[in-house]
């Protein structure tokens, strides 16, 4: 590869998922001579396809915003951004089926204008909150404005104690704040971090007019993450090995490290842990940390997706939310999932999903259905072509009150030992783009451990 050097410093990095692919390019950009090591027989961590038959299943329904400017970053390095598009304006359909008058659909929206008017209209307009409640959020909106999300005493108190001194009603909360909290926190406004909840909702819906823009992957994700990401690395001189585990990470010298795979035995001047924080506490090297077991009180929440292939079109949106039911959101994956014949493919995620994660697939298949018949008319007598489940019990961490104490940063006090994941301390939750952001962070501390000046500035992503 054109600029390095006659011998290169030489780097491991444990774990394929998106923190680690974004390790190992960065590396590799900047000259370093990089091996990924992944157990798994494919790359994407917890972000995946997989085939059911003909179809293409993601895991679980993955998004993201125009404000995530590390994931457009790993977009573009893999050439994929034109195959994850993101919407021209923010609007999001939202259907309360609760109301004794029967269903309502209203929507999310923004216009073109400055922040905060940009979501003055679409408050307005919004059908599912009184007069009054528009207002109390108005007034916590411009109260959130003014927090700092790094700071250590708002990660101390929960989301909801937050929200109830600023006013906000049950219904608003319901309707509102964890409308888009639980879905992009992976928890109810009680049980999560104010710092991490100030932090998405001030980047998101305050930071500028189009920050909240979604957008998701028009192809299976495995295209992006595995296909793609597999050829950037191979371009960039990266060595990928798939099916391989890692045993131990032992110092080899002065500033050298041993890392065992049980077949090989790599050397290597920084090794980087892309991986979750149980494994990452086992390969830690002694002292790596002044407390590692803090890495353990780190605890996992889950995410459920539900997935329901019709045999006729039942849904005329790519997505809709759901109030007044069990069911939080819904996408269309029939184009990405190259769906063969009459019929649609819906995906029902499920975030936070702690009391349903372990039941039954009958018992799933009972309550989702007619929910979808109640939210969905085109559905009632529509035929089922397929009814099956995705469950990832370790899908983020927990984004609890007092969690960013235990995240730790991605430099450690072994001497060219780096960390990178969602759950070091990246400031976001548990997303695309903390992981993204994880890795540049890591291989940037590493290039600079190394003497070599990082490659590709992301001011607004590192």
């Amino acid at each position: 590869m054109t600029g390095r050097q006659p011998h290169p410093h030489r780097a491991v990095v444990v774990g394929g998922g998106l923190a680690g692919v974004t390790t190992a390019l960065r590396l590799a950009d900047a000259g370093i001579d990089v091996t990924l090591l992944e157990g798994r027989p494919r790359l994407g961590g917890l972000a995946f396809s997989f085939c059911r038959g003909d179809l293409s299943v993601d895991n679980g329904q993955h998004v993201y915003l125009r404000c995530c400017t590390g994931y457009r970053w790993f977009l573009d390095r893999i050439e994929g951004a034109h195959l994850a598009p993101l919407q021209d304006r923010l609007d999001v359909p939202v259907l309360d089926v609760a109301r004794p008058a029967g269903p309502r659909l209203g929507r999310l929206r923004r216009t073109g204008l400055p922040v905060p008017l940009h979501l003055a209209g679409g408050l307005a307009g919004y059908p599912h909150l009184s007069l009054a409640e528009k207002a109390g959020v108005a007034r916590a909106a411009l109260a959130l404005g003014r927090l700092d999300p790094a700071d250590p005493a708002l990660d101390g108190i929960d989301f909801a104690t937050w929200l109830r001194r600023h006013g906000q009603s049950r219904r608003t909360i319901e309707a509102l704040w964890d409308l888009v909290g639980v879905a992009t926190l992976n928890a109810t406004a009680p049980n999560a971090s104010m710092a991490l909840a100030a932090m998405v909702f001030k980047t998101g819906l305050l930071s500028e007019p189009g920050a909240a823009d979604i957008g998701w992957a028009a192809v299976p994700l495995g295209d992006l993450h595995d296909t793609r990401a597999r050829k950037a690395l191979e371009s960039a001189g990266v060595r990928t090995c798939l099916r391989t585990r890692v045993s131990s990470v032992t110092r080899a010298g002065e500033g050298r490290w041993a890392v065992d795979t049980g077949s090989e035995l790599i050397d290597a001047d920084t090794v980087v842990l892309a991986v979750p924080q149980g494994e990452t506490h086992r390969l830690l090297p002694d002292g790596a940390l002044d407390d590692p077991d803090r890495l353990l009180d780190i605890k996992d929440a889950p995410i459920l997706n539900v997935h329901v292939v019709y045999d006729r079109k039942v849904l005329r949106k790519p997505f809709f939310a759901a109030l007044g039911s069990p069911v939080q959101w819904v996408f269309d994956r029939t184009g990405p999932s190259g769906l063969q014949g009459a019929g649609q493919y819906l995906a029902v995620s499920q975030s936070a999903a702690q009391d349903e994660i372990d039941l039954p697939v009958a018992e799933l298949r009972g309550r989702y259905l007619p929910e979808l018949e109640r939210l969905l008319p085109a559905a009632r007598g529509a035929g089922i072509r397929d009814f099956f489940v995705t469950r990832e019990r370790t899908a983020t961490f927990a984004p609890v009150p007092g969690v960013g104490r235990l995240r730790p940063d991605t430099h450690t006090r072994a001497p060219g030992i780096h960390l990178a994941g969602a759950w070091t301390a990246t400031g976001w939750p548990a997303t695309m783009e903390g992981a993204v952001r994880s890795g540049l962070s890591a291989a940037d501390a590493a290039l600079r451990a190394l003497g070599r000046a990082p490659v590709h500035p992301l001011q607004e992503a590192a």
